[in-house]
């Protein structure tokens, strides 16, 4: 028995010195500003160390050759499993080869209920249906709608565009056969959250004209990434810090995502991978002088910087509209069908919700927006864990579920 406690010792004393190595060793990692008025400010410290903690880990298992970086960050984005839900009949199926998982409510309805569209988040690199099972169960039994989780196909491993391709062909699919579910074909919307936001925004661009099946009725963009462009708008700057997604880690997840060379990442966040005839092509849509004032306190305008050619040869698929839905025209904006957008104040991301909100109503496109003041991006990843769980991460999916009512 004393042999077993002085190996438990050794084992937590050498634990905590490895642990002090890896701080030590990447003590610019840990540096994070978490503001006073955002949700539950402890827990999200905590959080973010883990987090931070969990990604040092991963390159460093990397470095040695044991498991990719993404292949552990996919396993703690994923969550633990949800218990069985008795008012849902859940099943896996393929929607044109695409995986998605199905959650349709048990009691019966007199008439052809709604379809709701989800992609999932996690910088097109992770996330799952598994990570969004417990917001798809949600949304299903509170607004009585027929949910559809899509299981897309994650880079590195499956190179882009391949993510936008597989949302599009499970939307096209299930827009075919929406009545072989219970489903009304006109009563269709699609809902995302960061890059699953950017996948749904662009995937309803790439739907507006077309005739040959029914129009998605609505989308919802939870805190979505519309732009890669300017990484220095008043959001940027303010939340440069923030836990979970800085400004940095923006770039470097856009970066990783592309299979890019991530040494490019300070030309791109200075603003190096922009030709001056793009900034003035866009500067009508992506513009700090577009968002509200009371978003823009405190904003200072970047320094100027020279211009990159080679880094911009190298990350040309940031300016296709694909990838950076702000940038559409407005024949294709106008088209769009009604909008929720929300966005959170401690996010990078905040701004690029606020534009596009800018551009949707500009072209008479019917627009609700919710703002949490005190949420943060990666908030609606933490929904349905109870006191592990924040009220931010509530608020977002009762905003969608009360949005989509409505349809």
């Amino acid at each position: 028995m004393e042999s077993f406690h002085a190996l438990a010792l050794t084992a937590g004393i050498l634990v905590a010195f490895v642990l002090l190595v890896l701080i030590a060793t990447y003590r610019n990692s840990f540096k994070v500003e978490i503001p006073p008025d955002v949700d539950q400010p402890a827990k999200l410290r905590l959080y973010h160390f883990m987090y931070i903690l969990i990604g040092i880990l991963a390159k460093n298992l990397e470095s040695l050759g044991i498991t990719e970086e993404h292949t552990l960050l996919r396993l703690i984005a994923d969550g633990l499993p949800a218990s069985r839900d008795s008012k849902l009949f859940i099943k896996d199926l393929h929607f044109d080869e695409v995986p998605v998982r199905i959650y349709l409510p048990r009691v019966p309805s007199a008439n052809k209920r709604r379809g709701v569209l989800v992609f999932h988040g996690g910088c097109g690199i992770f996330g799952s249906i598994r990570s969004h099972e417990r917001i798809c169960r949600h949304i299903a039994r509170k607004s009585d709608s027929v949910v559809v989780s899509v299981g897309y196909r994650l880079s590195p491993d499956h190179k882009y565009p391949a993510q936008t391709l597989d949302c599009l062909a499970a939307t096209v699919h299930f827009l075919k056969t929406a009545e072989n579910y219970g489903v009304d074909p006109d009563r269709i919307i699609i809902c995302g959250d960061s890059a699953g936001g950017t996948f749904t925004a662009s995937v309803c661009q790439e739907l507006a004209n077309r005739r040959d099946i029914p129009k998605i009725r609505a989308q919802v963009l939870i805190y979505p990434l519309l732009q890669a462009l300017n990484f220095n708008l008043p959001s940027h700057q303010k939340n440069g810090f923030i836990a979970f997604l800085s400004q940095e880690r923006a770039v470097y997840f856009v970066l990783k995502y592309l299979n890019k060379d991530c040494s490019m990442k300070e030309a791109i966040l200075a603003g190096s991978h922009v030709p001056e005839s793009i900034n003035l092509k866009y500067r009508k849509w992506i513009n700090p002088d577009l968002i509200p004032e009371v978003f823009r306190l405190d904003y200072k305008p970047p320094l100027p910087t020279s211009f990159l050619p080679q880094v911009h040869e190298e990350t040309k698929e940031l300016f296709e509209t694909r990838f950076s839905p702000l940038l559409a025209e407005d024949a294709v904006v106008c088209c769009l069908p009604d909008t929720c957008i929300i966005t959170c104040e401690h996010d990078v991301l905040r701004d690029d919700g606020l534009l596009y909100k800018k551009r949707l109503e500009d072209n008479n496109i019917k627009v609700t927006w919710h703002h949490i003041q005190e949420g943060f991006h990666c908030a609606l990843g933490f929904f349905g864990y109870g006191i592990f769980s924040f009220p931010s991460s509530s608020k977002i999916v009762n905003h969608t579920v009360n949005f989509i009512k409505g349809y």
